[in-house]
């Protein structure tokens, strides 16, 4: 799907959204955005760069070379975004390319981010009077998205902390199921930071000629610096929960093991009375006792009796 953009009197403004490709002026659009391309848009736009788009394969690439260089089409930046899928937090990758007067991106799907600020475009809230400082707005979007993900991580993990530590009837082993689903989406977040890091120090070094917009950049790194080290905070926690769920499953099951230990002591005295008058000896005084029965049940119940007596003198029991 192709999506143009201009800027008028210092607003970005959506002019076109569609599949008729054919019949719009791609080079009077400021921002060009490409998502989930078919061909025929792929060869339109490389018509216009006059070089290659990149492809899947290559957006993906981890080595800093293929993610952030400079050619004869302009500067390139693949940067990662968090997106969700199933109720889960994913990454995916979308590639700018960066030119004098336009803005080109190519992304393989949705992402919160873009979606938000067309919206924002709509209400005419995103300010740029360039494609430079439209790049700098997407990135600033971008932290700004990952930051509410981290408050919901912290928000979710707080709920988790109570059903771990303070509910006495917590399933322990949602509990861990939760704490693994948080750790995953705090270590994609982190993710993300990290690359928008790299990002953000590769573009200022292309955009050193424009102050506001290398202000701009140390504004985001800043935020970037502080939301990192929420990371830490929260993989601190994660961890913490983790080894109190695991110590709390632990205590649980030598509770048990305790009661089936302690009952098997209780019962071995008993099981012994029994074994001895089991014996098929020709003497034994008691085979002949009216009394015998009875006599050997009640030792059996006093050789039961006694250790438990005395294993809840000690408190054991």
């Amino acid at each position: 799907m192709l999506r143009l953009f201009q800027i008028q009197r210092g607003k970005i403004k959506e002019t076109y959204a569609g599949s008729d490709y054919h019949s719009q002026p791609l080079s009077d659009a400021a921002w060009i955005d490409l998502q989930d391309p078919e061909e025929n848009e792929r060869d339109l736009l490389e018509q216009l760069l006059r070089t290659e788009l990149p492809e899947s394969e290559d957006v993906e690439e981890i080595e800093s070379s293929a993610r952030y260089f400079v050619d004869s089409a302009g500067i390139h930046v693949h940067s990662l975004y968090l997106t969700q899928s199933e109720g889960r937090h994913e990454t995916a990758t979308a590639a700018f390319i960066l030119q004098p007067q336009r803005l080109i991106t190519v992304r393989d799907t949705e992402l919160a981010d873009f979606r938000l600020l067309r919206m924002r475009a709509r209400r005419n809230q995103v300010e740029a009077h360039n494609a430079q400082e439209l790049l700098i707005q997407l990135f600033d979007q971008k932290v700004e998205n990952l930051a509410d993900a981290l408050e919901d991580n912290y928000l979710k993990l707080g709920e988790v902390s109570h059903l771990v530590l303070e509910d006495e009837d917590a399933d322990l082993e949602e509990a861990i199921d939760h704490l693994a689903k948080l750790e995953d989406s705090n270590g994609k977040i982190r993710l993300c930071l990290m690359d928008t890091q790299r990002s953000i120090a590769f573009l200022q070094r292309h955009l050193k000629d424009d102050p506001e917009l290398r202000e701009s950049c140390w504004a985001i790194l800043r935020d970037i610096d502080t939301l990192m080290s929420h990371t830490t905070f929260l993989f601190e926690k994660i961890n913490f929960l983790m080894d109190s769920t695991q110590g709390f499953i632990s205590i649980e099951q030598n509770k048990i093991i305790k009661i089936f230990s302690i009952a098997a002591v209780v019962f071995l005295p008993p099981t012994m009375v029994a074994s001895i008058y089991g014996m098929n000896f020709e003497h034994m005084p008691e085979l002949e006792w009216l009394l015998g029965y009875p006599w050997a049940l009640l030792l059996m119940l006093l050789a039961g009796m006694a250790p438990y007596l005395y294993f809840k003198k000690k408190g054991w029991l």
